[in-house]
């Protein structure tokens, strides 16, 4: 059974920073990404940043181009986010996900449980 196990999150003042974990298990292959999306209430669920497992190549959401680094572990099967320079409109759920991208669209297989991550406006 694939499990995402999201951690990390916390309420933090703006301008402050969190490290988001997504220890997976259960994989019977490297999926091709992983990606971490969010969602604010009220509001669909965004794309936020995407690493592939092969070569480690990135990519961000505009918004948060400079203050987000996705980054992985590939002994600890575990995927990261560090969340810098927080801002109000940051407040979300994050969701860990594993699947498939062209860089454009994703289709994802697995999706984590989320974890909240709150910025006090």
């Amino acid at each position: 059974q694939v499990q995402l196990v999201e951690s990390g999150g916390g309420s933090v003042q703006a301008g402050g920073s969190l490290r988001l974990s997504c220890a997976a298990s259960g994989l019977t292959f490297r999926p091709h990404s992983m990606g971490w999306f969010r969602q604010a209430p009220g509001k669909e669920r965004e794309f936020v940043a995407e690493i592939r497992w092969g070569d480690g190549s990135t990519t961000y959401r505009d918004s948060v181009k400079g203050r987000f680094t996705i980054s992985r572990d590939n002994a600890k099967n575990t995927v990261y986010l560090q969340v810098n320079s927080l801002k109000s409109e940051d407040t979300a759920v994050y969701y860990c996900a594993a699947g498939k991208s062209n860089w454009v669209s994703w289709n994802v297989d697995y999706w984590g449980q989320g974890t909240q991550v709150t910025v006090p406006s």
